[in-house]
């Protein structure tokens, strides 16, 4: 089942304000229709990790970002984070520690 933009809006946190900033990163994203249902998945399993993903505040891509204070924590989300990206052939930037943009997939 393909999820909405406002279905992917809300299990991220957003409301139908965003969806103009989704439809830009839509845009901006090659092959961004490849991982449409896997985002929110990857959301949830970072959830635990204090880690998430949301809307860049400077530039239109969806960043994955780790606040876990643990190191354990942080260890496990940036596997999450790797596997994830592995399987879906997703091309991540690393913007500093602990945040990532979805730029494209392949």
């Amino acid at each position: 089942m393909k999820l909405t933009k406002e279905g992917i809006l809300k299990q991220l946190g957003y409301n139908e304000e965003d969806l103009k900033r989704l439809e830009d990163v839509i845009k901006k994203t090659s092959g961004f229709e490849k991982i449409i249902n896997h985002i929110v998945s990857l959301n949830d399993k970072l959830k635990h990790t204090n880690s998430f993903v949301a809307f860049s505040n400077s530039v239109p891509h969806l960043k994955i970002k780790i606040e876990s204070a643990s190191n354990e924590l942080k260890e496990e989300a940036e596997e999450i984070i790797k596997k994830w990206s592995e399987k879906y052939n997703v091309v991540l930037e690393k913007v500093k520690d602990g945040v990532y943009y979805i730029k494209k997939v392949i």
